[in-house]
């Protein structure tokens, strides 16, 4: 259904309510929840985060996996024109200071028990400093979890389950361009930058995926498993309850249990990436385990998966996104094209009214299609600003309004663009970009590291961050302490392959400042992957 720029994300929940009432949005589990009961749950859910003082504005920190629960946080964000803080649950305690210190947020949403991890104890040794402005926190469980603790660093915990029983808030204190979510994505220091959308960026790219995706097509019943934390995972699981169609939400990826999900709700879209197609290949038991997939979009790695794919009878087809444009901008949905030409990034985007171009990097002038240069977008899914950073957000945009997506590629006359590669450092892992000085600044804080380097390298599991480091002096240097300290204080996808430490950096003097090598640390980083895999044959 078209959408009006007025059409706010309450709105949006109201009307699936209204037209589809007791038919399901969601599949969680043995759970069902209607789109009645999602739209009557985040409404009280709002009321109870209004009586925490949650106003327009105000961050919740959503830190939960994919449940029902983190959609009815989300929606009753909206409700009241605060800010949902979308928090991956793989943030430990360094990601987690910054994230809540710089957002200032107000609440915290978390599960306590998720997966057997102490996620109150994490919490309780964040610094003081980055709690700050944190004066709740909401407990979400399940049925088994013990009962979480009553304060956490000071500040009282209250039950999701208990929230979500107040009478529901009926007025909508949103707005279509007030901002209702923000994504953390890399940047070019340790900070992770805040991407700011707003409700109408939201609502109108859901239904240009929905359209653009086939979720409006009958018998449609998508599989949201990708993090609904990152801009990937939320747009797979908004556009088909925009679409009214079911969504099967999953906490986490397991390849057994997709294909079981699969057969059991017949599963027509999804998007994954291309180490979850490569596992779901190897589970799949026999002919026929994909015959409901219409359509299965791969954000990375879709060039070594899309032909033992297709030999499976899953055709899948590159997409496009990022946190500033939104995930699924972009595919290659003609699946009768040759499949190297459906394996590329880009396509075409899923809004009519996008427009994308190409920019010379050295003579900044406009491109010709067919020529490479940094890719530039403007589009209804583009975000509004980095939250707290107007430096950053004035560069980001030219002056008539083109993000700059620090991506190379070019277009094509018939309205697609390839996307070719990133124009700077930042690293795919596992489906997230994470700039490489993030990970630098957590390993140069271990007592033995003077300084820190990191490179990605490709591996048969996708990108790999590889450390090198020089010792501090007369401090001794042990790789698996420095590791460990590593695992502890950032998410595993971000840990090196290898720590490697160095007597010094490969350097090179430029034309201001002496600088590091990195392509000599990156073929060093293709050498010990060698040599690893070479060690794995022989065993």
């Amino acid at each position: 259904m078209p959408m009006t720029d007025e059409r706010t994300l309450t709105r949006l929940l109201q009307h699936l309510a209204a037209a589809h009432g007791a038919r399901p949005a969601l599949h969680y589990g043995s759970r069902v929840v209607s789109f009645a009961e999602l739209q009557a749950e985040s409404a009280r859910v709002a009321s109870g985060l209004a009586r925490l003082g949650v106003g327009a504005g105000d961050r919740v920190a959503i830190w939960l996996p994919n449940t029902p629960a983190w959609l009815a946080c989300f929606f009753a964000c909206c409700r009241l024109g605060a800010i949902a803080l979308a928090t991956n649950t793989r943030f430990r305690s360094s990601e987690m200071e910054d994230i809540l210190g710089r957002s200032e947020a107000k609440v915290l949403v978390y599960w306590p028990a998720f997966r057997g991890i102490d996620f109150s104890a994490i919490v309780d040794a964040l610094g003081a400093a980055s709690v700050g402005a944190l004066e709740s926190i909401v407990a979400y469980s399940e049925a088994g979890d013990p009962d979480p603790p009553p304060r956490v660093h000071g500040i009282a915990v209250h039950r999701y389950e208990r929230l979500a029983e107040h009478a529901a808030l009926a007025s909508d204190l949103g707005s279509a361009d007030r901002g209702c979510l923000m994504f953390t994505t890399s940047g070019t220091t340790k900070a992770p930058k805040f991407v700011l959308h707003t409700q109408r960026s939201i609502v109108q790219h859901a239904h240009d995926v929905a359209r653009g995706f086939g979720y409006a097509q009958p018998a449609t019943v998508g599989l949201g498993v990708l993090p609904f934390c990152g801009t990937y995972g939320f747009s797979t699981g908004l556009a088909p309850l925009a679409a009214g169609a079911p969504l099967v939400v999953e906490t986490a990826f397991d390849a057994e249990r997709i294909i079981t999900l699969i057969r059991r709700h017949a599963l027509t879209n999804t998007n994954l990436t291309g180490h979850m197609i490569a596992e779901l290949l190897a589970a799949a038991p026999g002919e026929g385990a994909f015959s409901s997939i219409r359509f299965c979009g791969c954000g990375s790695g879709s060039a070594e998966v899309i032909a033992p794919a297709a030999a499976q009878g899953l055709r899948i087809a590159g997409v496009y996104g990022s946190s500033e444009v939104q995930a699924l901008f972009a595919h290659h949905d003609r699946l009768e094209a040759p499949l190297a030409e459906r394996a590329h990034g880009g396509g075409w985007p899923v809004s009519p009214a996008a427009r994308v171009r190409a920019r010379d990097v050295t003579s900044a002038g406009l491109l010709p299609h067919g020529e490479s240069g940094a890719l530039e977008i403007q589009a209804p899914s583009q975000f509004s600003a980095y939250f707290g950073n107007a430096a950053a957000s004035a560069e980001a945009f030219t002056d008539d309004g083109f993000f700059r997506t620090g991506d190379l590629g070019y277009t094509l006359a018939d309205g697609r663009f390839i996307f070719q590669a990133r124009l700077g450092d930042a690293l795919r892992l596992s489906g997230f970009l994470v700039s490489p000085a993030q990970i630098e600044s957590v390993i140069a804080e271990h007592p033995s590291v003077e300084a820190c380097q990191v490179v990605g390298v490709e591996t048969s599991a996708g990108t790999r961050p590889y450390a090198f480091v020089t010792r501090r002096g007369g401090e001794p240097f042990d790789e698996s302490a420095v590791l460990a300290f590593a695992r502890a204080r950032m998410a595993r996808y971000k840990v090196p392959a290898r720590i490697v430490c160095l007597e010094a950096f490969p350097t090179v003097q430029s034309a201001n400042a002496i600088k590091v090598q990195k392509a000599r640390l990156r073929d060093m980083a293709e050498s010990l992957t060698a040599a690893r895999a070479d060690q794995q044959q022989m065993r």
